[in-house]
């Protein structure tokens, strides 16, 4: 779909979006637009429920004399409450609505509106944005599907004062969301065609925009003493690798410290010799989810060239039953020399960050350090599919994380971490073990990890719950999600960058 901002103008074709406040208020393009159809708007919303509310919409064909096919009428709310988010929506509620109805051209007409704080340019880029998130679709494999299930939308034109502000506005959002389309592409890939292997080669494409992409194989991860992560990967006949990002951003000075991002890489969780039930395993294709946000990530801050050093370690891994598989009672050695007794083999996303953990600090002693995994079915438990479970050794980094959360919808729930908590995973045999108790499992899983950040400020984000949606969302399409690629991105730009 193509984005386009033009001056305003009178409708040309295809359909024509116009806005309503709460209290059925028409937007000047709309009262235009009702002069025009001699009050036909006017009476087709008071013969309807319409009232101009958020969420609310009106579709009406246009009568002959207007050069459009479809008019949609879409509730603004109130106008105090319309922010960059709300617009978002409304842009994704535009394209959720017409992008399949047969139109090539869908036109919006933005006006500036009383009691708003953005103005019409800026309303028009995040609605822009908005509508291309919601736009995302994964149908290569759909090979049968028919050309009336396709979207026919080919150009979003959207006319407000200001279009080359609005333009180059949206010019950067959309590097943010070329981000989130390729972590939806990787998460949404199946496991016969994204593994270790193919996720790292995946990785090195972000080399065509200037990110510094290398990889790690099976020897150099021997050599470094990562038999966390190798004790996951050796049930499998596809080997372990690890990738590490490197975006130079901020024009590296000598010892100025990089930002650091790192995430699990399980291609396919069988749960391996600790099998999981068959029903819904295929969901497990999705457990690389954590790495797929930050190569999306890293894809985003290049595309922007965002001024900021960053680093993104991701572990990939594929976790599956076999003769040489690793067994309940192994213990391992961590690079940090740290050993791990291995109660379940489904607890294996904290033992593969355990090590690409350790290698970022010691390799880079980063600013701060985020990692990001579909670590724990309690999660979900705990949150359900809303929110993202916060972990934190590091107050200020909380707060940042949760603002920039909020600005962008992707919200964080920090909870607590403590000694009474650690000394669940206490093992007699070795250093710790990789579960605790039933209670609080993901509390001791982030318990786990914080052995392995030493004094780096540090934040694990457990996305378990909002990686994959079973329904759609104004922006997000069922599916991937991409959560985390936006947020960290936010992240950067409100604290880091050009710092």
């Amino acid at each position: 779909m193509k984005i386009v901002f033009a001056s305003p103008a009178p409708p040309d074709g295809g359909a024509l979006v116009v806005g309503a406040l709460e209290g059925r208020k028409l937007t000047p393009s709309a009262k235009a637009l009702d002069k025009m159809l001699k009050g036909g708007l006017t009476r087709a919303v008071k013969a309807s429920r319409f009232k101009g509310k958020k969420d609310e919409s009106l579709t009406l064909l246009a009568p002959s004399g207007v050069k459009a096919d479809r008019v949609f009428l879409v509730g603004l709310g109130k106008a105090a409450d319309l922010d960059a988010l709300r617009l978002q929506n409304i842009g994704g509620r535009i394209y959720a609505a017409l992008g399949a109805k047969g139109h090539s051209t869908v036109s919006v007409a933005v006006d500036a509106i009383d009691k708003c704080k953005l103005k019409p340019s800026e309303m028009a880029a995040e609605m822009a944005l908005g509508a291309r998130l919601r736009s995302y679709r994964f149908d290569k494999y759909r090979t049968k599907e028919g050309r009336d299930k396709k979207p026919t939308l080919k150009t979003l034109r959207l006319r407000c004062q200001g279009a080359g502000r609005a333009r180059a506005a949206y010019a950067v959002a959309a590097k943010v969301a070329d981000g989130v389309f390729l972590t939806r592409d990787l998460v949404s890939e199946p496991a016969n065609v994204i593994y270790p292997e193919s996720l790292a080669a995946e990785a090195r494409k972000l080399t065509r925009l200037g990110v510094k992409v290398e990889v790690l194989g099976v020897r150099e991860m021997k050599r470094l003493g990562m038999g966390a992560l190798l004790g996951v990967a050796q049930g499998s006949a596809r080997e372990p690798r690890l990738v590490v990002m490197r975006w130079n951003g901020g024009k590296r000075a000598k010892g100025k410290k990089p930002i650091a991002f790192v995430g699990k890489g399980v291609t396919f969780d069988t749960g391996g010799i600790s099998i999981k039930p068959s029903g819904g395993m295929e969901d497990m294709k999705w457990d690389m989810g954590g790495a797929g946000v930050v190569i999306g990530l890293m894809k985003a801050l290049a595309g922007r060239k965002a001024r900021v050093d960053a680093v993104g370690v991701v572990g990939l891994v594929e976790n599956m039953p076999s003769a040489t598989a690793q067994r309940p009672g192994d213990i391992v050695t961590t690079m940090s020399g740290q050993t791990i007794e291995v109660i379940n083999t489904d607890a294996e996303g904290r033992l593969v960050l355990a090590d690409a953990l350790w290698y970022c600090k010691e390799r880079f002693d980063p600013k701060i350090m985020i990692d990001l995994a579909t670590l724990t079915g309690a999660i979900i438990i705990s949150l359900g599919n809303e929110m993202a479970g916060l972990f934190s050794n590091d107050d200020r980094l909380c707060k940042r994380l949760s603002a920039a959360g909020a600005a962008v919808h992707e919200r964080l729930w920090r909870l607590p971490m403590g000694e009474e908590f650690d000394k669940q995973i206490r093992s007699e045999a070795a250093d710790m073990k990789n579960v605790g108790n039933r209670g609080g499992g993901s509390i001791t899983a982030a318990q786990l990890l914080q052995r392995f950040v030493g004094k780096t400020p540090w934040a694990h984000l457990d996305i378990a719950g909002v990686t994959w949606s079973k329904a759609d969302k104004p922006t997000v399409p069922k599916g991937g999600t991409a959560f985390g690629v936006r947020l960290l991105d936010r992240l950067v730009a409100d604290y880091y960058e050009g710092k």
